[in-house]
Parts: structure tokens; sequence; C-alpha cells
């Protein structure tokens, strides 16, 4: 039997459960309160779930009404968004870019060239998450963001990918360090320390192990940290060496810190995602290409 449930009827389970009584959601639906019950008794039939126990003219949330009000706000988010999207273009105000970016690039990199977008285009509003990679890739599968930066490799499908960036990972030294004055690294140098390495869910971490696995050699890291910037900070207050990644590098880039190629070479493997069914967007088109200037910029600073 084909469900007869509409917006109406869980907007009467949200009311519940936010004012806790049927009268509450009465109230605030602006309905009357036989009405509200109709509502529940007819979404509990549909679903084929107890949502609330009835006891006294008390109604209390069960486990499943929990679950299921957490699914109902992240789409009432998502409605709210798509009305502000609404709102925005019928006054004329422009569209809406979402891109998702790891830490690596999003903390400073994309930040600084908004200012540079803004000048094109004033009237788009940019919303920027900063989250880790597998979180960005989940995120360009489920089609919920126009693009994202991320680092390889991915095991979702969905959307498309090119290269961003390869540049290698370099090694960040303190500038009154034993190795400051070295022209290139390498793996045993890294016992001269104090090392900072990252953290066993990094993927770079695994691509460093592997580096140093290669060159038989065996580090102990001091520190471990999950984000580049963390550990070109330590770097700074001379507390050892890091392996950090090329932005972090430039955009971080202090007088108390050498920055110094790093062999064997570990690429730091950025791809642009894009989700295959997100309609066209000039205006992250237009932001794309502000990246890529920046980028070739940025990257051409490094040391070789």
């Amino acid at each position: 039997m084909k469900s007869t449930l509409n917006l109406l009827h869980y907007a009467a389970f949200r009311a519940v459960m936010l004012t806790g009584t049927v009268s509450g959601a009465a109230e605030l639906l602006g309905r009357s309160q036989p009405a509200v019950s109709r509502l529940l008794d007819r979404l509990e039939y549909e679903l084929g779930v107890s949502l609330f126990e009835r006891r006294r003219g008390q109604v209390t949330p069960t486990p499943i009404a929990h679950m299921l009000l957490d699914e109902i706000e992240r789409a009432y988010v998502s409605l709210e968004a798509l009305s502000s999207f609404a709102s925005r273009l019928a006054s004329g105000e422009g569209g809406e870019i979402s891109l998702a970016v790891m830490p690596a690039l999003g903390i400073n990199f994309v930040p600084h060239l908004l200012a540079r977008f803004r000048q094109d285009w004033p009237k788009t509003k940019v919303t920027l998450n900063v989250r880790m990679s597998v979180k960005i890739e989940e995120w360009a599968a489920a089609q919920q963001i126009d693009f994202g930066l991320a680092e390889t490799p991915f095991r979702r499908s969905g959307f498309r990918t090119e290269i961003f960036s390869d540049a290698p990972y370099i090694a960040a030294v303190p500038r009154d360090h034993p190795l400051a004055d070295r022209s290139r690294l390498g793996p045993v140098d890294l016992h001269q320390g104090p090392f900072i390495s990252w953290t066993s869910f990094v993927s770079a971490r695994h691509l460093l192990d592997q580096a140093l696995q290669s060159s038989g050699v065996k580090v102990d890291a001091a520190y471990e940290t999950t984000f580049s910037v963390s550990a070109y900070e330590m770097v700074k207050q001379g507390i050892g060496i890091a392996i950090i990644d090329p932005y972090t590098a430039v955009e971080q880039l202090d007088d108390r810190v050498r920055l110094i190629p790093f062999a064997p070479k570990i690429p730091f493997n950025v791809a642009l995602l894009r989700p295959e069914t997100r309609v066209a967007n000039p205006a992250a088109d237009a932001l794309l290409e502000l990246m890529a200037e920046k980028r070739d910029r940025l990257l051409a600073q490094l040391p070789h």
C-alpha cells in the first residue's frame, strides 16, 4: 500500500518532541489537539513502530522516536538551507557555493583567497566546511557539496576526480637545529629529532612509514599530532623536526623555521572531487580558478 504520509505528519511529531506535549504541539502548529493526535497515530501506523508511550494523557517518546527526531532535524536543516537559497535568488542576492576542504588547505589557503573572490562575486554565499578527507569523500558521494579538496585514495563512487596537487611533503626544521644548514634530508636524519609525526589515522602517516620502511629506517616519534599546522607550530617553538604538507609550509612561513626538501619524495596527493549530479555552478568554477592560480604561486616558493 502506498504511504499517505506528508511533511505535516513529521511536523506534528517534531512539534510534540520539541514541546513535550500534544497540546503544546497543537498550539505550535495552530491546530487542534485531536488533529495532532490523528497525525501521530497515522505516522505510527504507516511506519509500523511505536513512537510514544501514552499514559494518563501524557506522551513519553520511545528510543525509536529519538532516533527518528535526529533524522528529521537533519532534514529540517537541509530544508532551511534550501529556503534561504531560494530567498537569496528571489531577492537577486546571487547563488551559493558549498565546499569541503581538508585542514591543510582549509585553515589558511582557501580563506586567504576569499577576499579576492568576493570582489567578483560579492553576492555569492560561500560555505567552507573544513573536514578530514574521509568526510569530504562521504559528502561528495552523497552530492552534498559543489566540490571538495581531499587527500587520496578514495573508496566511494558518485563523484569525478582530478589531481589538484601532488607536490611533495617537506621537512620543517628549527633554524638553530644541527640539520638546519642541510640542503636535503633523508629518513636517517630524523633520528636527530626530536621527531614530530602524525597520528596513526592520518593517511600521510602511512606514506611516511612506508618511506621509512623502504629505507630500512625506524624512527620513534617524540610527538604526534593530527594536523601539519600543529606540527609546524611545534617546530617554530624549537621542539623538534617534522615532515609537513607544502601548503602549510608556505602559508605558515616563519624565520624560526627552515624548509628543507625530503627524499625519498612523499607526494601530497590532493584531488578535486566533483559530485556527479550537482548542476553547473559558475561561481564555484570561478573560485576553483582562483585556487589554481594561488596554488601555482604558492608551490613556486618551495625550495627544490
